[in-house]
């Protein structure tokens, strides 16, 4: 059996290091000023009524950074964030 150096499988420890050199606030996020703001708004109104964020949807092409506003609006909510893909979802619920 070949024994491969690399892999295109990302373990444990790469996972890691890749999510630690993405942003953890709107404050680290760069570009995308006028969606920064909208969410800041969305978040400070959201923790000043001490109440969960309602629904955000963020749509787009791929490498956009979708999934790291996602992250970022976890991070500042203080929740933990689920992630899928549309194909995923087989019924309501999943």
């Amino acid at each position: 059996m070949d024994e491969r150096l690399v892999s295109s499988e990302a373990d444990n420890h790469e996972s890691m290091i890749e999510q630690s050199l993405r942003p953890q606030n709107l404050a680290q996020y760069i570009g995308q000023h006028k969606v920064k703001g909208n969410l800041r708004v969305f978040i400070d109104a959201a923790k000043m009524r001490q109440e969960t964020l309602d629904h955000v949807l963020l749509y787009g092409p791929p490498g956009l950074g979708k999934t790291t506003l996602a992250s970022i609006v976890a991070n500042e909510m203080g929740v933990e964030l689920r992630t899928t893909s549309g194909p995923a979802i087989e019924r309501p619920g999943d």
